[in-house]
């Protein structure tokens, strides 16, 4: 069957060119052999090189599209219906190379591979209270990322020396081996183990940053975080991450937020919750009661008499920013406060008599709650009354 090499880039078969190569930039800042070393992410790393080298060619992808593999050696074009039997390998002399002294990878080489390489992302947490997520905040953060080493400009030589080309692979970076079989020689190639495939070698490197072309460093690095952001959110800073080495450009830096806990408000999206503990009596009797905001403002807050436990007061308006995915604020979420009625539980001799009072005067000194009251309803029949039963 043929390869899916848009699933090994892990796009639509519709991608264009710039979104395949977004992809490929991702999976190799990821697997290449300089970041990790692992031998299945090596092996990973060749299968997105070839996947991104074929969508990358018209007539590969489109052999690709007609259901063909333009990397088998058996031609390839499995869906293409009388195409080129030769198509995997661009051509009929490029068969005859590669079995009778061409290279095994198409007849011709890579060549040496660039010492300069793209930096990888970097990832710093950053704790915001509640208020720095509502308004938005600027801060300098340290950071501690690999930088271009100051003393060889990233080409990991000392000064007043350059890279030679190395005497293994003679500059080509890679090692050639030759098999025979019964059509002939067949050569196939490998990266130089001397030189790593770069194709030269640094005789003498710099003695800050050993050859590398960057250094560790401690820095400083500006962000600032927009209003309305929320736990998990990330601010990218383009080109703040690592510098890649021989003084590649660098990745990006994100800045992940980490929402602190508060004591008053909870959040969920943009609206916030609070809960305003209530006397038994001025829920009772109605009173208004003053509210400090997350903003700092004082808001008065209307308790109608006879408010109960667990009613909601909607402030619209009142809650966190809304962010837009363009970092713009677009409208702000409602405050809802929740009315918790506390009820007494220690009363002096004066204030139980004066319940008692009460209770009486309601008709409520012994609660019934199967039979009638006074007025020949019970707790439960004025309950079922109230919500409609029968």
């Amino acid at each position: 069957m043929a390869r899916d090499y848009y699933g090994i880039l892990g796009v639509e078969q519709g991608a264009d060119a710039a979104e395949i190569k977004r992809a490929y930039r991702r999976l190799a800042r990821e697997l290449h052999p300089d970041v990790n070393p692992d031998a299945a992410a090596q092996e990973r790393f060749r299968e997105v090189s070839a996947a991104y080298e074929v969508l990358t060619d018209p007539e590969k992808r489109r052999i690709v599209d007609l259901g063909g593999d333009p990397l088998d050696p058996r031609g390839g074009g499995g869906g293409a219906g009388g195409g080129d039997p030769f198509a995997g390998f661009g051509g009929f002399s490029d068969i005859m190379d590669a079995f009778f002294g061409g290279s095994a990878a198409g007849g011709r080489g890579r060549g040496p591979r660039s010492r300069v390489q793209p930096g990888a992302d970097a990832l710093i947490r950053m704790e915001l209270t509640l208020e720095e997520c509502a308004s938005g905040v600027q801060r300098d953060l340290t950071v501690d990322t690999a930088v271009m080493c100051n003393q060889c400009q990233g080409s990991g030589c000392a000064e007043g020396t350059h890279p030679t080309a190395c005497d293994t692979c003679g500059g080509s970076g890679e090692i050639q081996s030759v098999q025979r079989s019964f059509l002939g020689q067949v050569v196939t190639a490998r990266p130089c183990p001397t030189c790593r495939g770069f194709g030269e070698v640094i005789p003498d490197p710099c003695r800050q940053c050993a050859g590398d072309g960057r250094v560790r460093s401690r820095r400083n690095v500006a962000v600032k975080i927009p209003a309305g952001v929320a736990e998990g959110m990330r601010v990218r800073l383009s080109g703040q991450g690592e510098v890649g080495a021989g003084g590649g450009p660098a990745g990006d830096l994100y800045v992940e937020v980490e929402e602190a806990p508060h004591e008053i408000f909870t959040r969920d999206g943009s609206d916030l919750h609070c809960t305003l503990p209530l006397p038994m009596t001025a829920a009772a009797l109605g009173t208004t009661l003053p509210l400090t905001l997350l903003d700092g403002t004082v808001e008065e807050i209307g308790i109608d008499a006879g408010t109960q436990h667990g009613a909601v007061r909607t402030l619209r308006g009142k809650g966190m920013p809304r962010l837009r995915s363009t970092g713009r604020v677009d409208g702000y979420g409602d405050l809802l406060v929740h009315i918790e009625v506390a009820v007494p539980t220690k009363l002096d001799k004066e204030q139980t008599e004066l319940l008692r009072e009460l209770a009486r005067l309601r008709g409520e000194e012994q609660p019934d709650l199967v039979g009638g009251s006074r007025n020949g309803h019970g707790l439960f029949s004025r309950l079922r009354d109230t919500w409609g039963g029968r």
